[in-house]
């Protein structure tokens, strides 16, 4: 018996895990969709976390630090970004942002070493330096292309207009160099505001967990109504259809449901994920205590 029924949904979005099987999550209408670092097209020197949210520049260079968004982004929709790693002394300079109208996916590698100026001499490619005081580990920045076709970007109280004239007439996809000092950046998501709600992105990571063929679930699976609703500020609104393939193991079929709602697991990894993580691999949700609130309701 499956803990709770699926949501609606109205879309769905493709990701790929870390070996690259192809995994649909179906999202609400106010999700913006699945965004995370594109797998394939990144410099020579970077290395992308399994989730595609993490990507570092590697080895003693200041430069081959490319990376672009898995889909085009929106006018208006605001990219997160935090640093996490920088090398204060050792180069000068900061990552560099921008926009591109050229699909990451139809580019031939290796890709240029640079964003400016390798990139930006050529048509369809925007991007401006990030001063290296915005720079420092920890900082988060926000940047956007406006309905003018500008593109601003956020740091603490700080916003400035970096460049102008990106064409907004095809899809642009989000093109970050980590470069110089900037060491390794994390994809926070994205947002868009609007009057009535506010629209997220999905960045939900997969963890990467040693799965036994043998292993079996021991998760009490009794309830019958899911604990949340179709609200507009949410961005992990997404369930998985039985037919689908588990987000762990990759192999076997979904047929578990969580207390949180997701149906994202097969019965051999649910007992995994519940007792090395206690959490939800999609939304995060802390599973073991919802199983210790449901179970005293229930009981």
């Amino acid at each position: 018996m499956k803990i709770f029924e699926s949501f609606k949904m109205e879309k769905r979005v493709k990701r790929k895990n870390s070996v690259g099987s192809v995994v649909t999550n179906k999202c609400s209408r106010h999700c913006l969709g699945l965004l995370t670092f594109h797998s394939q097209a990144t410099g020579d020197r970077i290395q992308l976390s399994p989730d595609g949210l993490q990507a570092e520049r590697i080895g003693d260079t200041f430069r081959d630090g490319l990376v672009f968004t898995s889909r085009p982004v929106r006018v208006q929709e605001r990219v997160h970004v935090r640093v996490q790693k920088e090398e204060l002394f050792k180069w000068q300079g900061a990552m560099r942002i921008g926009f591109t109208s050229v699909p990451p996916s139809d580019r031939s590698l290796p890709l240029p070493r640079l964003a400016i100026p390798n990139l930006t001499h050529k048509p369809g490619h925007w991007a401006a330096p990030v001063p290296e005081s915005q720079c420092s580990a920890g900082s988060e920045l926000v940047f956007w292309v406006s309905a003018g076709g500008n593109i601003y970007v956020e740091c603490g109280n700080t916003r400035d207009k970096f460049l102008s004239g990106v064409d907004l007439s095809q899809p642009l996809w989000a093109m970050i160099d980590i470069y110089g000092q900037t060491r390794s950046i994390f994809l926070l998501g994205s947002e868009m505001k609007s009057w009535f709600c506010k629209r997220k992105s999905c960045t939900v990571p997969v963890p990467e967990l040693p799965i036994s063929p043998n292993d079996s679930c021991h998760l009490n699976s009794n309830a019958s109504t899911s604990r949340y609703g179709d609200e507009c500020v949410s961005n992990h609104e997404m369930d998985m259809s039985a037919d689908e393939t588990c987000v762990v193991c990759m192999q076997r079929t979904v047929e578990s449901a969580l207390p949180c709602g997701h149906k994202c697991l097969c019965y051999q990894c649910t007992s995994r994920v519940l007792l090395q993580f206690g959490t939800c691999p999609l939304c995060r949700e802390d599973i073991r205590s919802l199983l210790i609130e449901w179970r005293g309701v229930s009981g």
